[in-house]
């Protein structure tokens, strides 16, 4: 089953609570903390792989969650970290995160191998041991694990081939690739036999390249229409685009036209798609006379259609007969030498468009009323793993928001007596 298309939920491991312990040994009368701290939590990874092909797994199970990091225990024993749970997508998948119901692009996942991390696991709550400071120097408290993150994604494959071959419903793309690739698709004489697309390897004359079969385009396929819009994406990737025009259907103006139509939609739903290389090609030419194949060689209006999108002559090609496959294949291979392999331009690092972080070090205060929201990602984070119901852990919260100057620019922001102030799930009047 050919799944392209998948919107999951992620969610990383919560931290490791640390621990608040003390040296206890016979003979040694001032043993100081030794509390360890908690596991990191596991973070969820989604990584391209040259072994899967379409995004099936996802398609019923729509919730991954890693595992949290183990607690901290006594004598400096440090939690171990929750193992990173990796989701392996196709080589070509976009990933998406999905905020306020809008697609953010994340990153472009076009190598084997590349990876990007979407959530981190929950920082691991630090034992009293690393909690010593001239200050501090015996600690009786430990942190808690911070929660994990939790974020909607959305990945789409766009299919990685050397070459896409496009044109109306049943104009011969199918039986064409059958013949020239390992692929067998399903072929039938009637329009939209191709649901999903085809890949297929061609090898000729020392040279390998992937060859695509996009189900059949139509008049407003980047609208919706048809079967095109949902495939037009994999039209992307490619290097080259074959354009079929099946002559046993069209006269001459029909298949003016039909080129000048599917091309539009091409630049409709991706002005780089239509610039693309093209080359331009007659299919079925065994089903019609050899006078009907000499008008549409003579058409003026094809002819400058043709010129129009392609820089190499109009061909004429059988599937069925093998006829006109050799040159076809000629002038595909001459094409793809002159140009730069499109996983050439990915390296092994992942594409990345918009980070999914802010600054660990950026906070804000949002004023409310009498409310006082501080945002930002350190100091919530400190906020959430504070034991609340010990008051030297509150102290040692106060001091490191004091050290960062969050107090001094709730004072810049006008607080007064008695006013909230809030940081993540922690709140407290201002006195």
């Amino acid at each position: 089953m050919f799944i392209d298309e998948v919107t999951i939920q992620v969610i990383s491991g919560r931290g490791g609570n640390g621990c608040a312990s003390f040296r206890r040994e016979k003979y040694v009368p001032k043993g100081g903390p030794n509390g360890g701290s908690g596991g990191q939590g596991g973070s969820v990874i989604v990584r391209a792989s040259r072994n899967q092909n379409t995004l099936v797994a996802f398609r019923y199970q729509k919730k991954f969650k890693a595992e949290r990091g183990q607690h901290g225990k006594g004598k400096e024993c440090h939690g171990q970290n929750g193992p990173d749970l990796i989701l392996d997508v196709p080589v070509g998948t976009y990933v998406y995160e999905i905020r306020e119901e809008e697609k953010v692009p994340v990153a472009d996942l076009s190598a084997d191998g590349a990876e990007v991390t979407v959530v981190k696991g929950g920082w691991g709550g630090m034992g009293n041991k690393q909690l010593v400071t001239p200050q501090y120097q015996a600690p009786h408290f430990a942190q808690l694990g911070a929660p994990g993150e939790e974020r909607t994604i959305r990945l789409e494959l766009k299919l990685l081939a050397d070459v896409g071959i496009i044109g109306l419903p049943n104009c011969g793309k199918s039986t064409l690739i059958s013949v020239i690739s390992n692929a067998r698709p399903k072929i039938a004489d009637y329009p939209f036999t191709t649901l999903i697309p085809n890949l297929g390897m061609v090898k000729y004359q020392e040279q390998d390249f992937v060859v695509a079969d996009i189900p059949g385009l139509i008049e407003g396929a980047h609208e919706g229409k048809g079967l095109g819009h949902g495939f037009l994406k994999h039209v992307e990737r490619t290097r080259l685009l074959v354009h079929l025009l099946d002559v046993s259907r069209s006269d001459p103006d029909t298949l003016e036209h039909d080129l000048h139509a599917i091309n539009k939609e091409l630049k409709l739903f991706d002005p780089a798609i239509a610039r693309k290389p093209q080359i331009v090609a007659l299919s079925k030419i065994d089903t019609v006379s050899e006078d009907t194949l000499d008008a549409i060689r003579k058409h003026k209006g094809l002819k400058k259609a043709v010129k129009k999108y392609s820089t190499s002559p109009l061909f004429e090609l059988s599937s069925s007969t093998h006829t006109g496959l050799e040159d076809l294949l000629d002038a595909i291979s001459e094409h793809l030498k002159a140009m730069p392999k499109e996983s050439e331009k990915f390296e092994q690092a992942p594409h990345i468009f918009r980070p999914l972080e802010d600054d660990d070090h950026y906070y804000f205060v949002e004023k409310h009323d009498n409310i006082f929201t501080v945002h930002g990602r350190r100091v919530e984070r400190m906020a959430l793993t504070t034991d609340t119901e010990n008051e030297e852990a509150l102290k040692w919260l106060e001091d490191r928001l004091t050290h960062m100057g969050v107090y001094k620019e709730l004072e810049k922001q006008g607080i007064e007596q008695d006013d909230i102030v809030r940081i993540a799930n922690f709140e407290f009047t201002w006195e």
